[in-house]
């Protein structure tokens, strides 16, 4: 009876590993179905960094002394963030209704991939925000925002914002998970969108008194930043392209471990 037992426990987490790709569509197809019901969370993601853009641009841009000689360029990577840190709140509020509802529990109880609900609100954080930041690029665009940057080069710019997005993501995934309420599951966001503010976003560090121009240079937005300013460009990226990559990857690799952790607590 044991030896029966077994093999159909066997047989079951077998399939449940064959069917990981299927069933992780699923729940990406049932995250974007939430997305498209509620098209205005992307549009509340969009309008407040392009809101932002616009006041930077037109009313502080004169005032502000960056060595180049179109400010939107220096701008755009430290609003593309932004939008980012923003987005992935709805994650994180999207995540915590599941639980609230009890979906959780009620797909462990299905034939699926644990892991697969997860990667599902993680997949529509990666396409809601991609959508998000082209509208942004458009609207900079039209403000005058022009990049010398090759195909490699853009396709760098992708890859580095993709990973951001990843790796913040997953910090919404805790938050979402461990929250007591949905104002707990989205304040997690607010230091991280303030964050660029701290940084080489909006102007050169250098002219920032020493203490906060030392946080500044050694917080992983400004090396972020610097990255994809100097690939859009077509400037060398030195250094700052490792350190980019390394908070990322870093801040990827801590966050998934404990999201798995808080989600294995939760069910």
């Amino acid at each position: 009876m044991g030896m029966i037992q077994t093999g159909q426990r066997n047989d079951s987490e077998t399939r449940i590993q064959n069917h990981f790709f299927s069933d992780m569509n699923v729940m990406l197809g049932r995250s974007m179905r939430h997305i498209f019901r509620s098209v205005d969370t992307i549009f509340t993601v969009t309008l407040t960094p392009i809101a932002m853009m616009l006041l930077f641009v037109y009313v502080f841009g004169g005032a502000i002394q960056t060595g180049t000689g179109n400010y939107v360029n220096y701008l755009l990577p430290g609003i593309l963030l932004i939008a980012i840190s923003s987005g992935i709140a709805y994650t994180a509020y999207r995540l915590f209704t599941d639980v609230q509802k009890g979906i959780i529990e009620r797909f462990r109880s299905m034939p699926i991939a644990p892991s697969t609900l997860l990667w599902g609100h993680v997949l529509t954080s990666l396409v809601s925000n991609a959508l998000s930041l082209v509208v942004i690029i458009l609207v900079a665009l039209l403000m005058g925002f022009r990049s010398p940057a090759g195909i490699l080069s853009w396709l760098a710019v992708i890859g580095i914002l993709a990973l951001f997005t990843l790796a913040l993501t997953w910090v919404a995934v805790i938050a979402g998970l461990s929250a007591k309420s949905i104002d707990g599951a989205t304040a997690f966001s607010y230091p991280l969108i303030f964050l660029p503010f701290i940084s080489s976003a909006f102007v050169p560090t250098k002219s920032m008194p020493f203490v906060v121009r030392v946080f500044a240079e050694n917080q992983p937005v400004t090396a972020i930043v610097e990255t994809i300013r100097a690939l859009l460009s077509n400037q060398p990226v030195s250094h700052n392209i490792w350190i980019a990559l390394a908070w990322c990857i870093g801040i990827l690799v801590v966050a998934y471990i404990f999201a798995m952790r808080a989600y294995q607590k939760r069910v």
